[in-house]
């Protein structure tokens, strides 16, 4: 299967690619930074650095979280979190689209 893969530097500001976004849409769908990062096979702490990063990047945070312990902790998007997830989402979306037949051309000389 070919596809493109998508990744938008902001002026020097930072990026976000598919790994970010993925980071972001697990953090959203399991409550957790730790889940979301181990079901992508990574620390916490590069899953909390990726988190950091893009709070880092955006002028608002994108996650919220709450610490663990007996109280259990998580995180969720913010409103934000979710407005860059669907904007990557669409952006991926019209990019395919639009180099669909370029993607056919070249896959008709892959060996």
């Amino acid at each position: 299967m070919a596809r493109i893969t998508l990744r938008i530097d902001l002026d020097g500001k930072g990026s976000i690619g598919p790994g970010k976004v993925r980071l972001l849409e697990l953090i959203d769908e399991l409550g957790s930074i730790r889940r979301a990062g181990a079901q992508l096979k990574m620390s916490y702490a590069r899953a909390w650095g990726l988190v950091k990063d893009l709070g880092d990047t955006f002028d608002k945070p994108v996650v919220n979280a709450s610490p663990g312990g007996k109280s259990g902790g998580g995180a969720k998007l913010t409103d934000l979190g979710r407005k860059i997830v669907e904007a990557y989402r669409t952006a991926e979306r019209n990019a395919a689209k639009a180099a669909a037949p370029q993607i056919a051309a070249l896959k008709r000389h892959a060996s």
